[in-house]
């Protein structure tokens, strides 16, 4: 069975909200087995066992929030010593655009390196039904990359 690991860090509700929808997304594809955690709880152990990761995080002040900053610097020497190639996916709240965030993020991962399986998702504003549905929709076609060996 294949895995895909959520981590969030969620500071005001939105990215939590965004990672329980991306969440029930994934889980409706069969052979997918779906864990969600906080990004202060998860660490390469987690990425070891999972076959993608879809990080979800919000934009403070133009960039990466610190806690995604602070798992990503945690993990990014054991991956790379362990080999680790996981493919990932991003998900994020903007205030702003988003951009800054994003680039950030996607230099960091560059290093690692996990290969991206998709666009990222930049949501705006405060948490609302389509944000919920765009979640969804992108953990649910993360998940059956993985269980069609896309990714």
């Amino acid at each position: 069975m294949k895995s895909l690991l959520i981590v969030y860090h969620s500071q005001s509700g939105t990215s939590a909200q965004l990672a329980h929808a991306a969440w029930r997304g994934a889980r409706r594809e069969v052979g997918i087995e779906v864990t969600a955690m906080r990004a202060w709880d998860a660490g390469t152990v987690d990425l070891k066992r999972a076959n993608g990761v879809l990080l979800v995080m919000a934009e403070n002040s133009g960039a990466l929030c610190g806690t995604m900053k602070d798992f990503l610097d945690r993990t990014f020497y054991p991956a790379i010593a362990q080999g680790l190639i996981v493919p990932y996916a991003l998900l994020i709240s903007a205030g702003n655009d988003g951009r800054g965030a994003r680039k950030q993020a996607e230099r960091i991962l560059s290093g690692y390196p996990f290969p991206a399986a998709t666009e990222p998702l930049i949501v705006r504003g405060q948490f609302c039904v389509a944000h919920g549905l765009a979640s969804g929709e992108l953990g649910q076609a993360f998940a059956a990359g993985l269980s069609m060996g896309i990714f």
